[in-house]
């Protein structure tokens, strides 16, 4: 399955928004460097559907703010 994701790095609060089938929009307190938030991303992500974060990974966007995440069918 298929998760697409637009991530806001650096903010206060830690927030995760559905807008749709399988669309999220994320806020993230860690920079987007060093892949911080990427790997928080993928946390979050592997928590809202229940799966190990070991089995999420970005098939898509590793350097920009839309990403296309991968995820175990279910």
């Amino acid at each position: 399955m298929y998760v697409r994701v637009v991530v806001y790095p650096g903010g206060k609060k830690e927030v995760i928004v559905q807008t749709g089938d399988h669309r999220y929009e994320i806020r993230v307190k860690e920079p987007a460097e060093r892949n911080l938030a990427n790997s928080r991303v993928i946390e979050m992500i592997a928590l809202a559907y229940s799966v190990n974060p070991k089995t999420v990974r970005i098939v898509s966007g590793h350097h920009t703010s839309r990403k296309i995440l991968s995820l175990p069918d279910t």
